[in-house]
């Protein structure tokens, strides 16, 4: 018996970017929430630092489902970024951005210089929390491509309502998955405002979602993922309830789930096609056209077999070393690094 490897790679970049969502949804999260819940320096810190361990780690997610997505269906990625190409720029240039901007915010004691680059990483966060959703709900719904696998439409043919209301759909679950997060990360006032906003975000974040998913059940989807839609909703019932209860432990993992059927929903409504094509359905790029050689996706096969559980293990050992609670209390002093007053600048220049 002979695996179908194009059919077991399509399955693993569903998994690469279920990972991604789930891990990289409560950084966005967090990131998106810095004044809701901080308020205060010390309080924006304390939720800077709830991720500060994780939040490279989860984005090697995104990388290994890009290269995996190159190296087993390069068509399928040469169709992508090409006709996605503006909103998968400004993500990138978020997720950029996002790493100087967490690097620099303590870098020097000033206010002024610390408010700027919070604005900065609560922006940085925002673009990708709605784009992401944006594109996965373009690919569900299908895009002008040629016979030549090109895109042939322009940057506002991704901008359809369905496609909107997918933006909307991941905004809310971020927000509702970095809420609930904090709620389990930190201690006092953060946590009490972040348990707040959880509470606010996760009936939103159910309506939301079920909109998106009854649409997509309906227009674009197949029988079998009825179930995963009532998956995904009694994940979300869970986040709600259990968050009602004070039990945010099972809330993120309702969350959780919520989003892993979430992508189940959109790679089951895809295949057999990678990139459904609305110019005609035979120019739809499929798990087996838009494939590399069966050569290479068996070399990848193994190279995933070895290296995957590696992964995992660093991975998980970094959320168990950093598992406990954090505080304002347990925020030290910034560094005495400053801006040299105008008087000292213009000696300087003397």
């Amino acid at each position: 018996m002979t695996l179908d490897l194009p059919l077991v790679w399509f399955i693993l970049i569903a998994i690469l970017w279920t990972g991604y969502l789930v891990l990289e949804g409560f950084d966005f999260g967090v990131a998106m929430l810095l004044e809701k819940v901080g308020k205060g320096d010390r309080g924006r810190r304390v939720a800077l630092n709830s991720i500060g361990p994780v939040w490279d780690g989860n984005e090697v997610w995104l990388l290994t489902a890009g290269g995996a997505t190159f190296a087993a269906f390069p068509h399928w990625y040469a169709t992508l970024f090409s006709g996605f190409y503006i909103p998968l720029l400004l993500i990138l240039l978020a997720l950029i951005v996002r790493v100087v901007a967490i690097e620099y915010r303590g870098k020097i004691n000033d206010d002024a210089w610390r408010r700027r680059w919070d604005w900065v990483i609560m922006g940085s966060a925002w673009v990708p929390a709605i784009l992401w959703g944006v594109a996965f709900a373009n690919i569900v719904r299908g895009v002008p491509i040629d016979e030549t696998m090109t895109y042939t439409g322009g940057f506002f043919n991704l901008l359809s309502p369905y496609a909107l209301l997918g933006g909307a759909t991941t905004l809310t679950l971020f927000l509702s998955h970095g809420a609930i997060f904090l709620s389990l990360k930190t201690a006092g006032a953060v946590r009490e405002r972040a348990e707040a906003v959880a509470k606010t975000m996760a009936p939103i974040a159910l309506v939301v979602t079920a909109a998106f998913a009854i649409w997509t059940q309906l227009a674009y989807s197949v029988t079998w993922t009825w179930a995963v839609v009532a998956v995904a909703a009694i994940g979300l019932v869970v986040a709600l309830v259990a968050g009602r209860a004070g039990r945010f432990g099972w809330a993120f993992i309702g969350n959780a789930v919520a989003i892993a059927f979430a992508v189940a929903l959109i790679f089951g409504s895809l295949y057999p096609d990678v990139m459904p094509s609305s110019t005609d359905p035979a120019y739809s790029l499929t798990i087996e056209n838009a494939s590399s050689t069966d050569y290479t996706l068996t070399v990848m096969t193994w190279v995933a077999v070895i290296f995957t559980p590696i992964v995992l293990i660093y991975q998980s050992w970094t959320y168990w070393v950093f598992r406990r609670r954090l505080s304002e209390d347990n925020i030290p002093e910034h560094n005495s690094l400053t801006f040299l007053p105008k008087k000292d600048k213009s000696k300087v220049k003397q």
